[in-house]
């Protein structure tokens, strides 16, 4: 390549931007897929989520380890054998014929991003050696992997409403032949010269933990909240996490230096990021099932239901930036969670017909204002709070909490939904001439529900098929409910640690180059 350095760096920045895309819209472009799969492959809500979280799981589990290796091994290379991985499980996915093959191939999928994603950043940070040009640079790295949340619904509703649930996973197959073609042509190797050995020990405790929290309140509603599987996964979970942190503090080279989370600004910022993303993802999760499955729209309008929220953060994010310079991180990350939290509220008092361009589209709009205001302001901070030699731990736990935030929304939320939809679609069947076994069915998700209803005789369809509806919009309602309060508890405390006007220089100059 014979371009001017500053274009070169230009091809490089849009290279990792599109593989950016690539492995974040996947956390979200499955969900308008969701109702056709449970058509297709019979699944559950407990599989329908695990084919969300299926992927996140790994890929938030894996993002440290992915990022040593690539310091290792090489960023290039790494980011490379990632997304060839990444393209052939896609394929596997797309050709999947049971809800067992689509989760593992989902699962591999997020193995394989995990090994994308850091290498993208650290190209970045050796790219764009100059700080002001780093910033700039983090800005559209960040705005595009906010953009591919957005967009995910969106792009998923188009393919499937013109060709099979697999097309949302083919068609990763030519954008990583794109793109590892450009980045072999474009992308200089590089690698960390102060080599650490990898640290097994701790990359299975974080990740034993995590599996373990994630699967107890997934399975929670199927299994029972008291059941000892569940409160014994739990425990389980405790004891890994307590376990990984002990180790990692006693580790020379640890695979995340644990100590940084004794910073204020850190800890605080790292969950306004964690809890964006768990409203984010969950309200997603939720709400484009409420479109198909409620409102009756399709796969391709369900998708274009969500764009107020992607517009109005794609232009409130650089605006929350410049926000941030004038009044403190403090006060618009806090404010922010509140007002994503007042958004959600808005979410779970609506009527199943309430007005799109009316109350849905309003609240969509203040979702997509509080988020903007966060995770920009939020990265700042933490990134401004920490030593040079803690700053590898930092941009690790950025992107960890990005994906457990996310995770943990559909986990949680749609285990939320599944509590109340599950007993209440008993009630909406009682008196009609089913079998157990075809009630149980009817509770595993709303597509079943609604298939059960629809095979029963006309004179007593509009009772249940009621009852059906008000059962999805109980569990919908509750669990925007649970997330608004846990998006406004996580905006006072935040509003307690994060840093006011007084911030860093370094902090100032990178919020000012996102907000520009």
């Amino acid at each position: 390549m014979n371009a001017r350095p500053s274009e070169r760096k230009g091809l490089i920045l849009a290279v990792l931007c599109l593989s950016v895309f690539l492995v974040v819209v996947d956390n979200t472009i499955v969900n308008v897929a969701l109702p056709s799969l449970s058509k297709s492959l019979g699944a559950s809500n407990s599989a329908l989520q695990w084919v969300v979280d299926g992927y996140s799981l790994p890929f938030a589990g894996l993002l440290l380890a992915g990022g040593g290796l690539s310091d290792r091994w090489g960023r290039k290379r790494t980011m490379q054998w990632g997304l060839l991985f990444f393209g052939l499980f896609s394929l596997g996915a797309a050709l999947s014929t049971s809800t067992g093959e689509l989760i593992a191939a989902r699962a591999l999928m997020g193995v394989s991003a995990a090994f994308i994603f850091p290498a993208t950043l650290s190209i970045l940070t050796v790219t764009f050696d100059d700080s002001r040009e780093r910033a700039r640079a983090l800005g559209i790295w960040s705005a595009t992997s906010g953009l591919a949340v957005a967009f995910g619904p969106i792009t998923g509703g188009a393919l499937i409403t013109h060709f099979w649930y697999g097309s949302v996973f083919l068609i990763n197959v030519p954008i990583v032949v794109v793109t590892l073609i450009a980045g072999y042509l474009i992308i200089p190797e590089s690698k960390n010269p102060f080599r650490r050995p990898l640290d097994p020990v701790g990359l299975f405790l974080g990740t034993a933990g995590i599996t373990s929290l994630v699967l107890a309140i997934i399975q929670g509603p199927t299994w029972g909240w008291r059941s000892v599987t569940t409160l014994g996964l739990f425990v389980a979970s405790a004891i890994l996490l307590v376990a990984f942190s002990v180790f990692e503090l006693h580790r020379e080279g640890p695979l995340l230096d644990v100590r940084v989370f004794k910073i204020p600004a850190f800890s605080s910022g790292s969950s306004a990021i964690a809890m964006a993303f768990f409203g984010l993802f969950g309200f997603i999760f939720l709400m484009t099932q409420y479109f198909q499955l409620v409102r009756g729209y399709s796969a391709l309008s369900a998708g274009v239901h969500t764009l107020p929220f992607a517009i109005i953060t794609m232009v409130m994010t650089p605006l929350g930036a410049l926000l941030a310079l004038r009044v403190g991180a403090r006060y618009v990350v806090s404010g922010g969670l509140v007002i994503m939290g007042v958004g959600l509220y808005w979410v779970s008092v609506q009527t199943t017909d309430a007005a799109y361009w009316g109350p849905i589209v309003l609240s969509m709009v203040v979702l997509g204002t509080g988020f903007s205001m966060i995770t920009a302001p939020s990265t700042a901070a933490i990134m401004g709070s920490l030593a040079p030699e803690q700053i590898g731990a930092g941009s690790a736990v950025n992107n960890v909490t990005r994906e457990l935030g996310g995770t943990m929304g559909v986990a949680i939320l749609g285990s939320v939904f599944s509590s109340l939809f599950g007993p209440q679609i008993i009630e909406a069947f009682r008196g009609v001439p089913l079998s157990s076994a075809q009630v149980a069915t009817a509770q595993s998700s709303m597509q079943a529900a609604l298939a059960t209803a629809h095979a029963l005789p006309t004179s007593v369809q509009p009772d249940v098929l009621d009852g059906v509806t008000r059962a999805f919009m109980s569990g919908f309602h509750r669990a925007c409910l649970v997330g608004a309060i846990v998006l406004v508890i996580t905006g006072l405390v935040t509003n307690r640690f994060l840093p006011g006007r007084s911030a860093t220089t370094e902090e100032f100059s990178m919020m000012d180059a996102l907000a520009h």
